[in-house]
């Protein structure tokens, strides 16, 4: 790669790297309780271009290094915390953090990619039922030590190319004729979002018993 191209890519990274420390300062010197709404924009900021900053220095080790893309993301999967559970024919992923908004291209990147790999890898070693009629349930999960104005409209998230590439492993077809898509939100230790694929004819024992061992669960 040529070094000046680099270099001017390297110092994009440094200056992004600048910016998250002086929004990480202004979040440190807000005082939450008196302006809720500045310390969400400052801390939303600061998620943001992390998350840039992570997606900016996966595409330079792509273009700079030997090092393959799927063997990369595969481990940024385990070190995001992403897990894959799949037993008595149900599919369960955790993601370790709550959907991006809708349009932030960045973001969806960053979840996006090492999700696709980790599942891929997941496959090579387990055996995954293949869905025709199947139920999807999105379970947003908000952390119960902070508060809940942080709950988001379900249309404002980030779930169709979530979706997508679930369905590139378990489902013949994510089509609204084959495959229904529902949403929970419910409070627990700690933000997280877990995906559920089913059958059809599971779902409502599954809703069920979900209801009992939860604190809160929408109604649907």
């Amino acid at each position: 790669m040529n070094r000046t191209v680099l270099s001017q890519r390297i110092s994009r990274i440094q200056s992004d790297i600048k910016k998250l420390s002086n929004t990480l300062c202004a979040m440190d010197n807000t005082d939450i309780e008196r302006y809720p709404e500045n310390y969400e924009m400052l801390s939303t900021d600061a998620a943001l271009r992390s998350e840039l900053i992570t997606c900016r220095m996966r595409h330079l080790i792509y273009i700079s290094t030997g090092l393959k893309k799927a063997e990369y993301l595969t481990a940024a999967g385990i070190v995001q915390g992403i897990g894959i559970d799949c037993k008595n024919g149900l599919l369960e992923i955790t993601l370790p953090c709550l959907l991006p908004k809708r349009k932030q291209r960045q973001s969806t990147e960053f979840l996006i990619d090492p999700i696709y790999f980790t599942l891929s890898q997941f496959a090579d070693f387990h055996t995954l039922p293949k869905f025709r009629h199947c139920v999807v349930c999105f379970s947003h999960i908000y952390s119960e030590e902070l508060p809940l104005r942080r709950v988001r409209d379900y249309d404002n998230l980030e779930l169709k190319q979530l979706l997508d590439v679930i369905s590139t492993f378990v489902m013949e077809d994510d089509t609204g004729l084959l495959c229904d898509a529902y949403n929970t939100t419910e409070i627990g230790e700690n933000d997280c979002t877990r995906i559920t694929v089913m059958d059809k004819n599971r779902f409502s024992e599954w809703l069920k018993e979900r209801e009992k061992s939860l604190k809160s669960i929408s109604d649907f």
